[in-house]
């Protein structure tokens, strides 16, 4: 019984002064927006293996919600052919839509949603926009030219008639939140206090904002990411929320690897934190792949960067983690990464089906979306219900 209404600008204030909240990934979703894979500083060899491994994404997304997938002039016959004529029956769940992007990384620049009310009773559902600067401008931005992903949350707003909260010029990006819908949220001070975000605020102002933006009650502030991962150490490469009190860390019990100290220096903050419950944190440990993922000098020879684009090196380590994954309405969407890491992957899926007993565990191996720079979750974005 959603209720969305055509809202004079000057009638909606923030989600906070209006009673909205962003729900947590966890509940129920009307759909899931997804960016067809083009540009070559990214995706190897044309995109081709990329595509593949997004349509696995988007096909497992499917089987229980619909799926908006924002697809650019040069991909748009590709998009057709692999995602709505080969007659499987997921596919009738997929929408295209044009759309001009810079790359495909739908939660960073997609809008992030709030909703007001339950979903069990007469709701509204609008949407945020944040100022998107290619994760850090021009201090540590990784393209030269974000425009059209800057322009992407508004444009997806307007087609499919969600009023926007502009938050602008607040930089932030989706994968750098995390809510248990009940009023905490989680981010990382890595990221959100780098220099390329929001240099002008204070750690105190930023917090203002998410609560002001997001409904949020209480932000946890988790020290560290992953190791080498380039987003400045999005929240969502390293911890998420499974049910509200729940969470998963990436682990790993190796205290040669570098991610050792950073998880460990998370989850000591943890620890002794509470959410805007009150409520003690249960946590989980997932342990990392077992081999880091490395870049090869094939997959390096696939790439096509542009000028004032962040370049890559034979060798160079991947931000691998599991808990990158996706929850669609019947589902953990998970990466998993194949080769040497095949018993690390089989144990990080049995895992989550131990914490997820009422969903089941897709895996979907993922190493074709990690060498473009993120994963599974790093490309999707919930519309709540």
């Amino acid at each position: 019984m959603e209720k969305r209404m055509e809202q004079k600008r000057e009638q909606i204030k923030s989600p906070a002064a209006d009673g909205f909240i962003m729900p947590g990934e966890f509940e129920p979703h009307r759909g899931c927006i997804l960016i067809w894979p083009e540009r070559p500083g990214s995706w190897i060899y044309g995109a081709k293996a990329a595509r593949a491994a997004f349509r696995d994404v988007i096909k497992a997304i499917a089987a229980s919600e619909k799926v908006y997938v924002a697809v650019g002039a040069a991909g748009m016959e590709s998009a057709k052919a692999m995602l709505k004529e080969t007659g499987e029956p997921w596919q009738e769940n997929v929408e295209l839509f044009s759309a001009k992007t810079d790359d495909a990384w739908a939660r960073d620049v997609a809008p992030t949603f709030v909703r007001k009310g339950n979903v069990s009773e007469e709701h509204e559902i609008r949407a945020v926009n944040w100022e998107f600067n290619a994760w850090g401008g021009e201090v540590d931005g990784l393209y030269a030219s974000w425009e059209k992903d800057n322009a992407f949350a508004k444009y997806f707003a307007e087609i499919y008639g969600y009023p926007v909260y502009d938050a602008a010029p607040f930089v932030l990006e989706g994968g750098s939140i995390h809510s248990d819908g009940e009023g905490t949220v989680m981010v990382t001070e890595s990221c959100l206090l780098s220099a390329g975000r929001n240099p002008k605020l204070s750690k105190e102002e930023i917090e203002q904002r998410l609560k002001q933006y997001l409904g949020a009650k209480k932000v946890l502030w988790l020290p560290r990411g992953i190791y080498q991962d380039e987003t400045n150490e999005h929240v969502d490469n390293v911890c998420a929320f499974l049910r509200p009190g729940e969470v998963v860390l990436a682990w790993t019990d190796n205290r040669e690897d570098p991610q050792y100290a950073l998880s460990a220096e998370s989850l000591a903050y943890l620890e002794q934190e509470t959410d805007a419950k009150g409520r003690k944190l249960v946590i989980h440990k997932l342990p990392i792949p077992d081999i880091p993922a490395c870049i090869t000098s094939e997959e390096l020879a696939g790439y096509t960067f542009e000028a004032g684009e962040d370049e890559r090196e034979a060798g160079e380590r991947l931000a691998a983690s599991y808990v990158n994954f996706y929850f669609s309405n019947d589902a953990v969407v998970m990466p998993v990464f194949g080769g040497e890491n095949e018993e690390s992957d089989r144990r990080a899926v049995a895992l989550m089906q131990e914490w997820n007993k009422d969903r089941r565990v897709i895996p979907v191996y993922a190493r074709d979306i990690l060498v473009g720079g993120g994963n599974i979750h790093c490309i999707t974005q919930q519309i709540p219900l």
